[in-house]
């Protein structure tokens, strides 16, 4: 499902517009995003929860050369899914 089938799908599930679905799927993604930016992790009951974790410095192989090269530490976006949505994907 993309995007855009996700967006009709709330709106059937809804009863609304495709266009007052896209404002709520986006507005939602935009809260997400905006509260992993500031370190917050997000957690819907019943769905899962969002996190940032955070990725310590290491060396790796640069696959064409083979050399070896360092890998900058960095964040990264973690989802863990709820037990709620485990046990309805089960």
């Amino acid at each position: 499902m993309n995007k855009t089938e996700y967006v009709e799908a709330v709106a059937k599930a809804a009863g609304t517009t495709k266009a007052e679905a896209a404002k709520v799927v986006a507005a939602s993604i935009e809260v997400i995003t905006k509260s992993l930016k500031k370190g917050n992790s997000v957690q819907i009951t019943g769905f899962g929860t969002f996190d940032v974790i955070k990725r310590a410095a290491r060396k790796g192989r640069n696959p064409a050369t083979g050399k070896e090269m360092k890998i900058a530490a960095s964040k990264a976006p973690k989802f863990k899914a709820g037990k709620v949505l485990k046990d309805a994907v089960k």
